[in-house]
Order: C-alpha cells, then structure tokens, then sequence
C-alpha cells in the first residue's frame, strides 16, 4: 500500500507533468481559435464569455505547473481543481468541432 502523504516525485511526473502540458496545449488552441476566429452560432457576448473562461483556466494551469516544478513533483493537483478544466475542455472541443464542421460546408 502506497503513502498518499508522501507521493513518490517520479511517478506523479510520470503521470501530471503530460496531463497538464495537454491542458495547456488544447487551452491554447482554443483561445486561439476564439480570439481569432468569429464563431457565428454563438453570440458574441458568449464567445467573449468562453475566451476568458480559457485564458482563466491557462492561468490557473501556469500556477499548477509552476507549483508542481518548484516543489520538486511532490505535490500533485486536487481532481476537484481538474474537473472544470476538463469539463471546459470538453466545451471547447464540442464548439471547436461545430465550428470546423460548418467551415468544411
């Protein structure tokens, strides 16, 4: 049985370190898109409203990131603090795919 209250460094790199490079990649992507793009199904006060949701979530991904780093990868990140990044992930990705769909058209 492990100690949960001293996590093994190397094993929460292993597992942390490329899940949160992709919710950096894929936030990245998205604000892209949403700061550059015009997504006509959905009205402008909401694209500006799902932008800031990105760039909030980017932030908070850079803080997790730069925790995880300076502590040596001993401390992992809450799944309640990941929950809403990937539920907006999944946001993103949906409009994303729309968005694309209707361009091909």
């Amino acid at each position: 049985m492990s100690n949960t209250a001293n996590p093994d460094p190397e094993m929460l790199r292993q597992l942390l370190e490329p899940l949160l490079e992709d919710f950096t990649y894929w936030f990245n992507r998205s604000q892209k898109l949403f700061s550059s793009e015009r997504i006509d199904f959905l009205q402008e006060q909401d694209q500006t409203k799902l932008l800031e949701r990105v760039e909030n979530a980017l932030k908070e991904v850079a803080v997790a990131i730069a925790l995880f780093k300076v502590t040596g990868h001993q401390v992992g990140v809450d799944m309640a603090t990941m929950k809403p990044w990937h539920e907006l992930l999944m946001e993103c990705q949906a409009v994303g795919m729309r968005y694309y769909r209707n361009q091909a058209i």
